[in-house]
């Protein structure tokens, strides 16, 4: 029987069948699904399936450290970075989950939630111009007052809402989808962070073939399973300048003859891009020395 998986809790997932939706489990130990995947199963009685056979993935939006992965999604079009005028928002995720999309060849599309309070507005506004610069579409909305605006950028797209706690993906899931009755709570003040309401992705059908994933928020974004070599195409300003520094190993640091130094100091490349370049690449190069599997 033919389905997609259309949420994933531990070894248990949610299929969805043309016959209706089964609980499916992973035969033996291993349990390497996502939602989104399109996968063969055997229906076991009581709602109830064995998933016997995984389809060959489009793409896969994951994260990982040194020891550990977590798989997100499967099978996308878009991936949605949900951020907020309040609370505070990092602009070091948002580059993070750009370059995961950018590594599966995926849109990328930024929400700015909590527009309707307009003396945070403009904070937000000026933290995302570096992203805005660089030609990443930026969706301002209030996901209590209408969400409109976002069906035409959402219509007939495999997108994933992603972002920290907080940011109000649930609330736009709900304001998106009514049915969807997403839980949702109020923002910590005091911690400036959102509590989890999410705890496992869960995928609906949006506008026809289309669907939405709304995910759990994140604090953390690894990109360890990503080449070094990689990381660098995945930002879009840097790619002009790979390839024209005088030596074939420059770690663009502080080599003579740094192409990328040099786009930087002549403000081709954004500072805090740079920085958020070099953080990762530290980060992969540390993932990779203590887990040289990788």
């Amino acid at each position: 029987m033919h389905g997609r998986i259309t949420a994933a809790f531990g070894r248990h997932y949610e299929v969805l069948t043309a016959q209706g939706r089964l609980q499916g489990y992973p035969r033996g130990k291993k349990s390497v699904f996502a939602c989104g995947d399109e996968v063969e199963l055997a229906p076991g009685g009581d709602g109830q399936g064995a998933i016997e056979h995984l389809h060959e993935r489009r793409n896969l939006l994951w994260r990982s450290d040194a020891f550990r992965e977590k798989l997100i999604a499967a099978n996308l079009t878009q991936v949605v970075i949900v951020v907020a005028t309040e609370p505070a928002f990092s602009d070091l995720l948002v580059s993070r989950c750009l370059c995961a999309a950018e590594s599966q060849e995926l849109k990328s599309l930024i929400v700015l939630n909590k527009a309707d309070l307009a003396e945070r507005l403009p904070a937000a506004r000026e933290a995302l111009a570096m992203f805005t610069a660089l030609g990443y579409r930026v969706a301002e909305v209030s996901a209590l007052a209408g969400v409109e605006a976002l069906h035409p950028l959402l219509a007939g797209e495999r997108s994933i809402l992603v972002g920290q706690s907080g940011m109000g993906k649930s609330t736009l899931t709900n304001a998106l989808i009514p049915e969807a009755n997403a839980a949702t709570r109020e923002i910590s003040t005091a911690l400036d962070s959102g509590k989890h309401t999410t705890t496992f992705a869960r995928l609906y059908p949006f506008y026809g073939d289309g669907w939405l994933i709304d995910s759990p928020g994140m604090q953390a974004f690894g990109l360890a399973h990503l080449d070094p070599g990689h990381l660098a195409e995945c930002f879009v300003e840097l790619r002009p300048h790979l390839g024209s520094c005088r030596f074939r190993d420059c770690r663009h640091e502080s080599e003579p003859g740094c192409a990328l130094r040099a786009a930087l100091e002549d403000g081709a490349i954004h500072a805090r891009r740079f920085e958020h370049y070099r953080q990762i690449r530290s980060e992969i190069a540390e993932a990779k020395r203590l887990n040289p599997g990788w």
